[in-house]
């Protein structure tokens, strides 16, 4: 389970998020992190898994799956940056190692991306 500091909760930082931040995206997921330069906080993390996904028992499957892979990349991300991973329908079919591997590989894309930003 991710932390409760960690976790995005209001729709107005989904929507920030997904507005002004670096995005990019694998077939299984995209991946939006927006940084706030010089904020102490705790990085946020949310997750949107719409029905195109599959029914609740699938959706709440990637999401667990997605949550625990986050939890791990916590400490790589930057103080008061905010990411949100929206799945896409081919998560479902996906395993742990697969969403696992294309999580990694969009988060540090867009690390780079946004360090190359500023």
């Amino acid at each position: 389970m991710l932390n409760t500091a960690h976790r995005m909760r209001r729709s107005d930082q989904f929507g920030q998020t997904v507005r002004t931040g670096v995005r990019t995206g694998k077939s299984t997921m995209v991946v939006h992190l927006a940084s706030s330069a010089g904020s102490t906080n705790a990085p946020l993390v949310g997750f949107v898994v719409s029905k195109a996904i599959g029914n609740a028992v699938t959706r709440n499957l990637v999401k667990r799956r997605l949550r625990a892979i986050a939890r791990t990349r916590l400490t790589s991300l930057p103080a008061g940056s905010m990411l949100v991973v929206r799945a896409l329908p081919r998560a479902a079919a996906s395993d742990f190692g697969s969403l696992e591997k294309d999580f990694n590989s969009c988060v540090d894309k867009v690390l780079a991306r946004g360090q190359h930003d500023d």
